[in-house]
């Protein structure tokens, strides 16, 4: 960081703390005030809100770690643009019918209050787990390798830059409650692109254009893999990434809680589009960066510590005076918009279904007060977290997906159910929640005690897939991941066990310092040796709790998305059909003449003709990328 990245870094700050003093002059005189702008929020804000909201930190760490490792794997969870446009066409307008605050709020007047209870908290412990914890992670992580400080005041820098910046966070969330968070959107936004676009063009630049990537890469170029792929089996991933898609686009209270905010189903709407837009950047300013320092290391033009590290390396290996700066304001907006979107909508969520429900008649003002505290705490807990994550072992982006993908299949299931099949019953909705999020739960406490064993045969059969489509660009890469692979066997495993295991991938390792189909064809045998070995062990040891273990993460997201889809309906055929109150609050129910009417004065042609355009955008990429 120079000197002129240093006054770039200030002048934003100043601007930031601008915006801010504008919205306190605007004091709140209710919650509606504090937690939904007023309800008076316009396109442009409620859709650089929703991006701003949604890119965080963990995006530039994990979504570039992601390109780094696998190419365009990971894309189609970013490249879902689709499900934001029934956000708008589609929930927006039945949202703005039956008048909600909060998600959870829907959910006892459609089912019951035991049912919104258990959503708040699943959503709750959810922002804590995937969201604070990523964020704050990614964020210490990339400014400690942007700025090239080892140690502050004693203290290692990586707490200095996470503390204090969802410290700084949290002041101006607490004080400008969602006023804040949607108007310093409008100046993040646009500094985070351009930052984010001008790491792309000199990437590009230095590597010698997009066919070196495209060489380099090899098979990562693909988004389809084989439906036996260990990482990214096609169907697991494309039915995993809609059912997360649909449970964070339309029902997340994080997200939607942007476009409750709109003045009107026409600005809702709108905001919902021009966020559909920008949600298609982030393949091309996050991921495809990551996939191009890849390109740059293996042609020794950078040097890439870890795969997490990838877009904060280009930073600050490739970027000169005072573009640096821009980029590093770029990165503090990410993780300032995500993790403020996320404190006031975890404020709203504990003042609107728990504070309120016991102590109904407290003033507007007490629960502003109420309201800020609970930001508070929520700041405080994902500062706590931060050891844990400290102790993760995988890429940051698919531990993300993979642990919403625990979470998303009984929510997306009851609010899929629930909008749009009326006989859909409370005690359905109930034990579709609690079955689907216990069994979340258990695959994740397995993960935690027999995880690790389970992935070295994951692994193993990783290293058998990308021995198989090696080339002399990432043989390097193969041959660090082997060993890291060796090293892993050793930490696991007993000495007795893990030595012969090792023998095998150490030899495995030296066959393929030259990529030859001989070489090939040996070393996949090792390894196959090696796999089976493992999977006899373990399978041995703890039967059929190592079989779930070891099942894709993607495909059990499908798997439970499956059973929760079955038990709600079967339980909601088994007992009483909800009475016509609890009707009114499905599809069908709000559909009145005068609600059609409303919403179809509420878009024309160019609401049309703009989500045809984004969704012509998804097709294409996905043929080019196929």
């Amino acid at each position: 960081m120079g000197t002129l990245d240093w006054i770039i870094l200030g002048i934003f700050f100043l601007a930031m703390v601008g915006i801010i003093v504008y919205v306190l002059r605007q004091k709140e005189s209710d919650t509606t005030d504090y937690f939904l702008a007023g309800k008076d929020a316009g396109w442009l804000s409620i859709g650089s809100s929703i991006f701003a909201s949604n890119i965080g930190s963990e995006h530039l760490v994990g979504l570039a770690g992601a390109g780094f490792i696998s190419g365009m794997a990971m894309a189609h969870w970013e490249i879902q643009a689709w499900i934001i446009l029934i956000l708008g066409w589609v929930f927006v307008p039945f949202y703005d019918r039956i008048k909600i605050f909060t998600m959870p709020e829907y959910l006892e007047r459609r089912f019951s209050s035991g049912s919104r209870t258990i959503l708040s908290m699943i959503s709750l412990v959810s922002y804590v787990l995937t969201k604070v914890a990523v964020t704050v992670y990614a964020g210490g992580v990339v400014f400690k390798e942007v700025f090239g400080i080892e140690s502050l005041w004693g203290i290692d820098f990586f707490w200095v830059s996470a503390i204090g910046l969802v410290l700084i966070t949290g002041v101006y969330t607490i004080l400008g409650g969602m006023k804040a968070v949607l108007y310093t959107s409008v100046l993040q936004s646009p500094v985070l692109l351009i930052g984010s676009i001008v790491i792309l063009v000199i990437g590009l630049v230095k590597v010698g254009g997009w066919a070196e990537v495209q060489a380099i890469a090899g098979p990562n170029m693909h988004l389809i893999r084989s439906a036996a792929d260990p990482e990214f089996p096609w169907p697991g991933v494309i039915i995993a990434s809609m059912v997360i898609g649909f449970w964070y686009w339309c029902t997340d209270q994080f997200i939607v809680q942007r476009v409750l905010s709109g003045r009107n189903q026409k600005e809702a709407r709108r905001g919902a589009i021009f966020g559909g837009y920008l949600k298609l950047l982030p393949v091309f300013i996050f991921l495809i960066p990551g996939m191009i320092a890849f390109a740059l290391s293996q042609k020794g033009i950078i040097t890439v510590s870890s795969s997490d590290s990838a877009f904060a390396a280009m930073v600050s290996q490739l970027l000169p005076a005072g573009i640096k700066g821009i980029v590093v304001c770029g990165l503090l907006a990410a993780l300032m918009s995500s993790l403020a979107s996320l404190f006031n909508s975890s404020a709203a969520l504990f003042v609107g279904d728990f504070y309120k429900k016991y102590k109904p008649d407290s003033s507007e003002k007490h629960l502003l007060i109420v309201g800020r505290i609970a930001t508070a705490a929520v700041v405080i807990l994902g500062v706590v977290w931060i050891p844990v994550m400290l102790g993760l072992g995988k890429v940051l982006y698919d531990y993300l997906q993979a642990v919403q993908g625990l979470l998303a299949p009984a929510i997306a299931t009851v609010f899929l159910l629930g909008v749009f099949w009326k006989r859909t019953t409370a005690k359905g909705a109930l034990w579709g929640m609690i079955a689907g999020f216990a069994i979340g739960m258990f695959r994740l406490a397995l993960n935690v005690t027999i995880g690790a064993k389970a992935e070295l045969v994951t692994t193993a059969n990783k290293m058998i897939s990308r021995i198989g489509s090696a080339t002399e660009y990432t043989r390097e890469l193969l041959v660090t991941n082997l060993q890291a692979f060796h090293d892993k066997l050793g930490t696991v495993l007993t000495p007795s066990v893990g030595d012969p295991l090792r023998s095998a991938v150490s030899e495995a390792s030296q066959t393929m310092a030259v990529v030859t189909p001989q070489a090939k064809e040996q070393a996949t045998a090792l390894l196959s040796q090696v796999s089976t070995q493992l999977d006899n062990m373990f399978s041995g040891q703890y039967g059929f709790l190592f079989d779930i273990a070891s099942v894709n993460s993607y495909v059990f997201t499908a798997y439970l998305f499956a059973f929760c889809i079955i038990l709600v309906v079967a339980v909601s055929l088994l007992t009483k059909a909800p009475d016509a109150k609890q009707v009114q609050y499905t599809m069908k129910g709000t559909q009145t003449p005068e609600n059609v009417a409303a919403t179809r004065a509420s878009w024309n042609k160019w609401d049309v003709i703009h989500t045809a355009i984004i969704l012509g955008i998804i097709v294409l990429f996905y043929i080019y990328f196929w």
